[in-house]
């Protein structure tokens, strides 16, 4: 492998400059995933570039793994196998941008931010604000497949991704959709790619419709003594005439950090939070976007749902949108701040239809994130993660009774070691219900899902001798 790499490093510094290939250890340590760290990192500046890497490490029978900012690259299994980083910050350029047709095409090593500039100046905007999204690059996010509350209203990338260009495994260029709305054209591959975690291409640009910004925005948090009590006031808004841009749910101790964030900015916030709401309640948080008088018909709206005896001991509070801007950035950047509190947390996305939230939550738009998280000094003992197993498993087998789906994006690397953390790989064939872990529990052997050689056949379409993130996906 050593004489592998370095031929790989030359042929790939004769082809794309010295500048962009390097061997060095400290440079690949920073690209570490799951205490796995490359031989070699490449930073191509071109989709040319991207696909004579890949060419080469078909060859070589290497393993590839595209990342950005690395913001996200602890979601998924840990690799079997993974010898070249690449790179793709180099690949950062707003191809086209046409305001008057709400579309835009964006480098996949783009910055968020740096595209969500020029689009503010024209009064628009991606509904991608998504753990994050300060360092993440737009490829980055697509190929996570995280979303924001903004699913909400605005849908998901799904919903406004509407083509892409990508390198597959065999070194090939690719297009899928186009560059404007109307275009039906072929299949929607790059819908393909939207949670993929670069299994199955490498994403070099995408074309998004972008929105138009919201004249005003204002927000509203309904305050209960038990979470029961929010959900049923979340149903109350969704039979009323409101059409909410987001309606989030928070639980005491998410409050919690929050303050703890808020306390430790180094810039003062502009409507401190501290004081403002019951820290010992969970709070429904709803906002509205539109003209000031959708504002404030939205206003007269909540007071009128609060006050029904069914919203039962609620507590109201209405923001502006510079009051509540604190509050959003830091709902958005939950995930971030769990585990930031701690990086041994086990942080669950469950999707359940919004029907069986509550009787999920006492054993959203049907989105929870869920945090398991050791008490103080607990992840030092030697046997943390064996012990966290356990309620991880349960996590999994209660949510396959309520017919949720569940996934562990963010935990250790240790435990991912001892279960699957994409959950529901498994079909125990008794009851025919999702059993993740069962065989750790001593449960009868499962069988794989039904839906397991689809996707096997989709990643030898796209990647037919493996080039991409080895083991990533699935396990």
């Amino acid at each position: 492998m050593t004489s592998a790499m370095s031929n790989f490093a030359s042929r790939l510094e004769s082809a794309i400059g010295v500048s962009h290939v390097s061997a060095d250890p400290s440079v690949c340590s920073e690209y570490v995933v799951d205490e796995l760290t490359p031989s070699a990192v490449a930073k191509p500046a071109s989709a040319g570039e991207v696909a004579e890497i890949v060419r080469f490490a078909a060859l070589e029978k290497l393993s590839l793994i595209p990342c950005g900012h690395r913001t996200k690259l602890q979601i998924g299994m840990p690799p079997s196998r993974y010898d070249v980083a690449l790179d793709m910050t180099a690949l950062d350029q707003i191809a086209h941008y046409d305001p008057g047709d709400l579309t835009v095409s964006v480098d996949a090593g783009a910055n968020f931010n740096d595209l969500a500039a020029p689009l503010y100046q024209q009064k628009q905007f991606l509904p991608l604000s998504v753990p994050f999204y300060f360092e993440s690059t737009i490829g980055g996010i697509i190929a996570s497949g995280v979303d924001s509350s903004l699913r909400h209203s605005y849908g998901t990338a799904r919903d406004f991704l509407i083509g892409a260009e990508f390198v597959d495994g065999t070194g090939r260029l690719c297009k899928s959709g186009g560059r404007v709305v109307k275009n039906v054209t072929g299949y929607d591959l790059h819908k393909l790619l939207i949670g993929s975690l670069g299994t199955l291409a490498v994403i070099t640009r995408l074309n998004f419709r972008t929105f138009p910004a919201a004249p005003s925005r204002r927000g509203f948090v309904v305050s209960f003594p038990a979470p029961e009590n929010a959900l049923a006031f979340g149903h109350l808004v969704e039979k009323s005439p409101l059409a909410p841009a987001s309606i989030d749910v928070v639980s005491p101790q998410l409050l919690q950090l929050f303050l703890e964030a808020e306390k430790n900015s180094p810039e003062p916030p502009a409507a401190p939070l501290q004081g403002k709401f019951p820290g010992d309640s969970w709070h429904l948080c709803g906002s509205i976007e539109g003209t000031s008088e959708v504002c404030d018909r939205a206003s007269s709206e909540f007071t009128r749902i609060a006050a029904l005896p069914e919203a039962k001991h609620s507590q109201l509070i209405t923001l502006n949108e510079t009051e509540g801007a604190d509050l959003w950035h830091y709902l958005g950047q939950s995930v971030p701040l769990l585990l930031e509190a701690c990086s041994e947390a086990a942080v669950f996305k469950i999707a359940i239809l919004p029907s069986r939230l509550a009787p999920l939550l006492t054993r959203a738009c049907g989105v929870v994130y869920f945090a398991l998280l050791p008490q103080a000094g607990e992840y030092t003992r030697p046997d943390h993660v064996h012990r966290l197993a356990k309620p991880t498993l349960s996590v999994f087998s209660l949510c396959a009774s309520e017919n949720a789906y569940a996934t562990l994006p963010w935990c250790p690397t240790q435990l991912k070691r001892e279960v699957n953390v994409w959950g529901l790989d498994f079909v125990a064939p008794a009851s025919g219900r999702p059993a993740s872990g069962s065989a750790l529990l001593g449960a009868t052997p499962p069988v794989p899902l039904p839906n397991l050689a689809l996707m096997r056949g989709l990643k030898a379409a796209f990647d037919p001798q493996n080039v991409f993130a080895q083991g990533r996906f699935l396990g």
